[in-house]
């Protein structure tokens, strides 16, 4: 039997957590076409015929402007010193440069088996895939290089193989049934800030948080009842969240309470509410509250 952990570690909008939900087969970590949505460590457990892996996808690695960024950044370098394997996905379709020799560089402390994951191969040509591989292999040796679209799925069970594979030989380190370490409230301020990601634009993305203010289990009519704030770092963002006659917080909560009903089953009150916390992004505190940097 293999067993062990597998870190996804990259740029950010390389894939990496459309790779996990498509190996995890459930959506653990939200999507969206804005950079560094993911702020947080991810845990996907699946099981195997021949073991059972443990993947972690990371925010992505760049270079911080806030506190939080430092953070998230952090925690995806940590991530190297405490897996038994790293996955690399990296973005075939774009042209590779300076982020991807910082990544690159970052790998000289990894001391474990590097793969590299060549994602989106679906946007590509396939023979401008061949140099894309001739670059990786010149900075540095990997254990494999495998092409795949996480989208798609194309190629993504011979990458599992593979990285079942390279694992250590052990027992199963969790219950056949665990699929994640992250609390249910966590997916509730993630599914929120998805929808705000989808519409909203500029600045906001990058300035906003969620925070889950009261968690309200399933009562006598079968409702969850969920009270959350949108945190934004400046007064004149909130009438931009909040939409002309509050459709735009509308918007956002319709989206995440159909969402929420689908992840519980259970019908869902979703209550909104947009609160201005100046440099948020900086405040060591709010960033514990929000999990960031957490290990």
């Amino acid at each position: 039997m293999k067993s062990g952990f597998i870190s996804f570690v990259g740029r950010p909008n390389a894939g990496k957590s459309t790779l996990l939900n498509r190996i995890v087969g459930t959506k653990l970590a939200i999507v969206s076409d804005k950079p560094q949505t993911t702020r947080n460590r991810i845990l996907g457990v699946k099981a195997y015929p021949a073991g059972q892996a443990i993947f972690m996808d990371t925010p992505g690695i760049h270079r911080p402007l806030h506190r939080m960024n430092v953070r998230m950044v952090d925690l995806a370098l940590d991530s190297m010193q405490r897996v038994d394997l790293l996955a690399v996905v990296v973005d075939a379709a774009e042209p590779t440069g300076s982020g991807d020799r910082f990544v690159v560089k970052q790998l000289e402390r990894a001391k474990i088996p590097v793969v590299l994951v060549l994602n989106k191969i679906d946007l590509i040509a396939k023979p401008k895939l061949l140099p894309v591989m001739d670059w990786y292999s010149e900075q540095r040796e990997f254990a494999a290089i495998v092409p795949v679209s996480a989208l798609g799925g194309d190629g993504v069970d011979e990458l599992e193989a593979l990285l079942l594979g390279q694992l250590p030989d052990g027992d199963p380190l969790y219950p056949e049934d665990y699929l994640t370490d992250q609390p249910e409230r966590f997916f509730v301020a993630e599914t929120v800030r998805e929808k705000l990601l989808q519409h909203t634009h500029a600045e906001i993305p990058f300035s906003s948080a969620v925070v889950v203010d009261r968690f309200e289990e399933v009562d006598e009519r079968g409702v969850i009842r969920l009270y959350c704030s949108i945190l934004v770092e400046r007064a004149s963002q909130k009438p931009i969240v909040i939409g002309r006659g509050g459709s735009m917080i509308k918007r956002i909560g319709t989206g995440a309470r159909q969402d929420l009903e689908r992840f519980f089953d259970a019908r869902v009150y979703l209550d909104l509410h947009v609160k201005v916390r100046a440099e948020w992004r900086e405040n060591d505190r709010l960033l514990d509250d929000l999990g960031m940097g957490r290990r």
